[in-house]
């Protein structure tokens, strides 16, 4: 088996779930209804876009995974990366991959490396210190491996969903009163949920640093990371590499990760990229990030760019409940396999 092309796509589900089971503070969850309408369009999804691995978030329920590919009718195509005992109570990073090119078993990361800190008395005498002790991601990464080519390298893949930009609620915490927080539960929440998806990306950028530091290992990160492109967030989590315009086969970076959105905007004129809509800000909140073997310019290429599109149309219309839609974009990127020679 060696495959001369390799598709990509990352779709968030917009919670789901089996029909009528609790989710956060909603009690009742999905009608039959509103559920079936949503396995029908994403069904119709999986359909209209030809992808070879699928990264899914919000998922609640492997039944529900399930259903989506079987009404899609290409249940048989794929190997849905899912615990066996999801069973509705809560939100995990799921995948589906085409089963020829599936490598042994995935895994889901919960904890943070054990060597991780973040702790600093300050670079000067007028910092204060800091210390953050979260040690676990919100929702576990999940990693597996795939072989497009039976003479070719084993990639890993992972996908990701970081905490979002919504405001941590605080009025449940021991020390809040409400004379005194209540006119700053915004402001002290979003600061909460940044510092959170910041310590998230630094952790999540170790695990990568030790799987790509010195052994050109192709490395994709698909997922809803919650922050747009040229965030801190993302900033951590890629490296910020250089892209070159010029100087074919000359690039590349050992650790770095690129972006797929710059790498179509180098190819296109565009003035449009958004894959969530909130208060009418137009954001690019999902992504796909590869190594330096997928980076056309990168004298370690072994995969070139040929191009990815977003799926959005769906967000003009904010009924996703009624119409079964997903509040996110979906994201698809390809590649085809020409080394550098």
């Amino acid at each position: 088996m060696s495959r001369t092309q390799l598709s990509l796509a990352t779709c968030n589900l917009y919670n789901l779930n089996e029909p009528g089971l609790k989710m956060y503070r909603d009690k009742d969850g999905w009608s039959q209804e509103e559920y079936d309408k949503k396995i029908d369009w994403l069904s119709k999804i999986l359909g209209s876009i030809s992808s070879d691995v699928w990264a899914f978030q919000e998922l609640w329920h492997a039944d529900s995974l399930q259903n989506m590919f079987t009404s899609s009718g290409l249940d048989s195509e794929y190997t849905l990366l899912v615990p066996a005992d999801h069973d509705g109570k809560r939100i995990i990073c799921a995948g589906a991959v085409k089963s020829d090119i599936l490598v042994g078993e995935p895994e889901w990361i919960k904890h943070f490396n054990e060597d991780f800190i973040l702790q600093s008395h300050g670079d000067d005498p007028q910092t204060s210190k800091i210390s953050v002790t979260i040690d676990s991601f919100s929702r576990p990464i999940l990693h597996f491996k795939i072989k497009p080519r039976s003479d070719g390298q084993v990639i890993h893949v992972y996908v990701c969903h970081f905490k979002s930009k919504r405001p941590t609620q605080i009025y449940r915490e021991s020390w809040y009163n409400k004379q005194t927080y209540s006119k700053h539960v915004e402001s002290i929440g979003s600061a909460i949920s940044t510092i959170r998806r910041t310590a998230e990306a630094a952790a999540f950028r170790w695990i990568l640093t030790e799987q790509m530091k010195e052994t050109e290992t192709p490395v994709i990160v698909l997922g809803d990371l919650n922050d747009s492109k040229h965030s801190n967030t993302i900033n951590i989590l890629t490296g910020q590499p250089r892209y070159l315009l010029s100087g074919h086969s000359m690039g590349g970076s050992d650790v770095d990760l690129y972006s797929v959105g710059t790498l179509q905007e180098y190819r296109s004129q565009r003035d449009v990229y958004y894959t969530h809509i909130f208060n009418n800000t137009r954001e690019s909140l999902d992504h796909i990030l590869v190594s330096q073997e997928f980076y056309d310019n990168s004298k370690k290429r072994l995969w070139a760019f040929k191009g990815s599109e977003i799926h959005n149309d769906h967000l003009n219309n904010e009924a996703h409940k009624e119409n079964g839609s997903t509040d996110h974009g979906i994201v698809h990127a390809a590649f085809e396999y020409r080394p550098v020679k």
